[in-house]
């Protein structure tokens, strides 16, 4: 269904030749001549969007924009105003009350529609669900990113090449950048008091890693460390917190997902403490093999999977138990063909088995 664009402008010419071409851009248009109309209009008819004049006679557009942002039903419109180059010093006052966007007249088509395009898709990104996981952070930031809102995640950072085993960073230090993972795999992990590794999170390319201890400004509570040759973007932690909280909106909805997220791990960390190490070990199988395996979501047997590419060691400090025990319920696992084994390398076989093993 097309979108509905609201145009509020008293010039006749300029009102009228804006609705022809957000018509032909394929939205579905409606004009006000004034600003009291076009807050009857808005009201009554919940655009996806509104494009309005500033200076207009009875209400202007800053008027319009707080009536607007008062009443709970039209509070979330997106609000792009029109403003004379005369104006323009004076629309921080308006983004100040609310507005997303201006576009200085005269304005060619492709700046306005642009525009509404940018603003359009941040309310598409705000309104889907994302998973409560590393990835699903990352698709958000993703998304976020290419509505052209955070313009400074781009290539003007230099991607830095990580050799098997080099420290991102370490448990305890102050965070300096995000990291943004090009290709290759990465591990987050913490170190008991005994000595032995908990794996917290894995990581694969297309992944943002480091996010947690910049949003919440603390050291970091884990260490990360590369597990297979990768290349990495570093992304300043000034320039990260001015692109997410840039937008209270943004960054509200990043904040709740990394508090899933963290719900997400205390799930996992009770998963460890109660379940069978068959159910641990299964479960852990699906997670890696979902996260560094596309294809192994697969459960057509005729379809190839590639193994997983981790050592066992690393599956085992994942699942939280010794590397022996970990390799005794591997075979078992293979004897019930739920697994297979190629070039000492795991593979998982089915995947739905392993999903819902009962003990």
């Amino acid at each position: 269904m097309a979108k509905t664009i609201l145009v509020i402008d008293d010039n006749n010419d300029l009102r009228e030749n804006t609705a022809e071409i957000l018509d032909l851009a394929g939205y579905r248009t409606l004009t006000a001549a004034n600003g009291k109309q076009g807050v009857d209009v808005a009201v009554r008819e919940k655009p996806s969007l509104i494009v309005c004049d500033i200076m207009m006679p009875e209400l202007d557009g800053y008027g319009v924009l707080h009536l607007l942002r008062k009443n709970p039903d039209t509070q979330n419109i997106p609000f792009i105003f029109l403003t004379a180059k005369t104006e323009r010093s004076d629309f921080r006052k308006g983004m100040e009350m609310g507005a997303d966007d201006y576009v200085t007249k005269p304005f060619e088509d492709i700046e306005l529609l642009n525009a509404i395009e940018v603003r359009l898709k941040k309310v598409d990104v705000l309104e889907t669900k994302y998973a409560p996981t590393p990835q699903g952070l990352t698709q958000f930031v993703r998304d976020i990113k290419d509505t052209g809102m955070l313009k400074q995640l781009s290539e003007q950072y230099a991607v830095e090449q990580y050799a098997k085993k080099q420290n991102l960073y370490a448990e305890g230090k102050r965070p300096r950048f995000l990291y943004y993972l090009v290709s290759g795999k990465v591990k987050a992990y913490k170190t008991h008091e005994d000595g032995k590794e908990y794996i917290t999170d894995l990581y694969s390319a297309g992944d943002f890693v480091g996010y947690s201890a910049l949003i919440e400004d603390k050291n970091y509570d884990d260490t990360a460390i590369v597990i297979e040759d990768a290349e990495l973007m570093q992304i300043p932690r000034e320039d990260f917190l001015s692109m997410i909280y840039s937008d209270v909106n943004i960054a509200a909805k990043f904040i709740r997902i990394i508090t899933q997220n963290v719900k997400e791990k205390e799930e996992r960390l009770l998963s460890l403490a109660y379940s069978s190490l068959r159910k641990r070990v299964a479960k852990a199988l699906v997670d890696i093999n979902g996260k560094f395996n596309a294809a192994g979501t697969n459960t057509n047997p005729a379809t190839p999977i590639n193994p997983i590419e981790i050592s066992r060691e690393e599956i085992a400090q994942y699942v939280g138990t010794a590397t022996e025990s970990l390799i005794r319920t591997l075979s078992d696992f293979k004897s019930e063909k739920l697994i297979d084994i190629r070039n000492g390398k795991i593979v998982v076989s089915d995947t739905n088995k392993l999903k819902n093993l009962l003990y």
